[in-house]
């Protein structure tokens, strides 16, 4: 297994297993007051970052579950503790 991912019901699985659900961006923008545009880029523009960022996966294979975690992109590794930049 060359990458694993770590699920909270099931434990480290196969990085085949899941599929990737994008960077987790926070929050969604206040709807009062959002135009289309806003919208838009809040849904498709990402930063794509070299390094740790905090990502949406699902469990396709597996329990079902939807989830976070901190993935170092450089490394294409899961990070339990990441550091702050």
């Amino acid at each position: 297994m060359a990458f694993t991912i770590t699920c909270p019901v099931c434990g480290k699985r196969n990085g085949y297993e899941f599929r990737y659900g994008g960077v987790d961006k926070g929050p969604r923008p206040d709807e009062e007051g959002l135009t289309p545009e806003k919208w838009c880029d809040y849904v498709h523009l990402n930063e794509c970052v070299a390094g740790i960022q905090k990502e949406w996966w699902f469990h396709r294979d597996g329990c079902g579950a939807w989830f976070t975690i901190h993935r170092d992109t450089t490394a294409n590794l899961e990070v339990e503790k990441p550091e702050v930049n």
